[in-house]
């Protein structure tokens, strides 16, 4: 009997993984599991040395993780496209995000602003660059800790708008999401996958990445926030 196979994942793909691992083992008699924590904190595990078949990252730590040789060559591949949208606590006021202007007096207005370790939390702090607001909210940012989502901070009481994926904030309880960013200012993150150089199991781990880039996972992405990479 074959053993388990076992993957490495960023938070945002927690959903989505764990939902298509039940569809692996129910459809496909391929069991395979997936532990996830912080983007950064699966790389440096990865790098390290983590024994594992398969990796779901953010498509920039997937290319640095390739280049550096933790990567079974030519497995690396987009899976889905997720986009990063705001949310305020239950029952907050719901600033509208129909314009750039919309945007900005939305952030201005805030409190405290929510956002996460990961690809999109690094995205945004461009945009407020790019915005002229990095300066003037300095003091109004509130980052997560690694592998908590940014929106359990609008629970919490410690901020009253967040940026995230979708996949993190959409069935997260006491959130209510309001939707992409304008125009523009939208942030999109690809998350791809690969199989990992340190698996004992390449032939299964090659076969499980398939069925990961397949249309019935597809589906399973789509009905979690994300939406598949066209090839």
């Amino acid at each position: 009997m074959h053993r388990e196979l076992v993957g490495l994942s960023s938070m945002a793909t927690r959903p989505i993984l764990a939902d298509l691992c039940e569809h692996l083992r129910l459809a496909h008699g391929t069991p395979v599991r997936f532990e996830s924590a912080g983007g950064v904190e699966v790389a440096r595990r990865v790098r390290e040395g983590a024994g594992a078949d398969l990796l779901v990252l953010a498509a920039g730590a997937l290319a640095a993780l390739e280049r550096e040789g933790h990567l079974l060559p030519g497995t690396a591949r987009p899976l889905w496209i997720s986009q990063v949208v705001a949310a305020v606590p239950d029952g907050a006021p719901a600033p509208a995000l129909d314009s750039v202007d919309a945007l900005r007096a939305a952030l201005t207005s805030a409190t405290g602003i929510a956002y996460s370790t990961g690809p999109s939390g690094t995205a945004l702090l461009d945009l407020l660059d790019r915005l002229g607001l990095a300066e003037t909210l300095a003091d109004r940012l509130v980052q997560a800790p690694p592998g908590i989502p940014a929106g359990s901070l609008l629970s919490s009481g410690r901020a009253d708008l967040a940026f995230q994926q979708l996949s993190e904030l959409m069935d997260l309880p006491g959130v209510t999401v309001l939707g992409p960013l304008p125009g523009d200012t939208a942030i999109t993150s690809v998350f791809g996958a690969a199989v990992l150089a340190s698996t004992t199991e390449p032939d299964r781990a090659r076969a499980a990445l398939d069925l990961l880039a397949g249309d019935e996972a597809s589906k399973l992405a789509a009905a979690r926030g994300m939406e598949p990479v066209e090839r």
